[in-house]
């Protein structure tokens, strides 16, 4: 049952990131000032979408694993790092090819760039710490808590564009979105497509996990055996 929903999803992800290439190259005009670099736009906002989600998983599966101290949740939360450790780096290579257009520049020290990149340095650290650290529990243990700590940082990133001053572009504003009605229908499916997306990658990591971790527990065994 569980493998048709994967599959399902999995066609789901696919028919949809169709559809929303097409959108993005063949439907939807081209800014009017941009030109065609601006859609690189699509992709972009829905990695950070992924990336801001993942986290939010993360975060979730962390508080869970150490009420519980079952391993599967800390499973869960290294399978949705790793996704969102992926997607803040398409962000962080997708917004200066953006940015070089707009502002003339590869890299500005924007509050908005600048607490995107403390994010990825975060969601890498997380990795980190799961691979450095040999013993279970401890392991474990630091992941969930780098894992809670490291969520802090999202919303940050989110309301910098409104706590500083920033160049970066505000899309959303009191009366919704400030872009065209096509532009807005291709942004949503982009959006629809990298979820379901992450949804297609996230029950395939996790068994990864747990494959890593039995795998570990036989070497260890065999240690002992020796």
């Amino acid at each position: 049952m569980l493998a048709k929903i994967e599959q399902a999803i999995g066609v789901v992800a696919t028919v949809l990131m169709a559809v929303a290439i097409y959108l993005v190259f063949a439907w939807v005009p081209n800014e009017k000032i941009m030109g065609p670099v601006q859609k690189i736009f699509y992709f972009h906002v829905a990695s950070a979408w992924i990336a801001f989600f993942a986290f939010f998983v993360v975060f979730i599966a962390s508080i869970v694993y150490l009420k519980t101290r079952n391993s599967k949740w800390d499973w869960w939360a290294a399978a949705s790092a790793k996704i969102g450790l992926l997607f803040t780096t398409i962000v962080i290579l997708t917004g200066p090819i953006w940015g070089k257009s707009a502002w003339g520049a590869w890299w500005t020290w924007d509050p908005r760039l600048t607490t995107t990149l403390i994010l990825w340095f975060i969601y890498a650290g997380y990795v980190l710490v799961r691979v450095t650290v040999d013993e279970k529990e401890k392991r474990e243990r630091f992941s969930a808590l780098f894992g809670i700590i490291g969520f802090l940082d999202v919303p940050i990133v989110w309301f910098s564009i409104s706590w500083w001053n920033t160049i970066h572009p505000k899309i959303l504003n009191s009366s919704g979105m400030a872009i065209s009605p096509k532009m807005f229908t291709t942004l949503m499916v982009s959006l629809a497509a990298f979820t379901a997306l992450y949804g297609w990658l996230m029950p395939r990591l996790y068994r990864i996990e747990r494959l890593e971790e039995r795998f570990d527990r036989l070497k260890e065994e065999v240690r002992n055996y020796r």
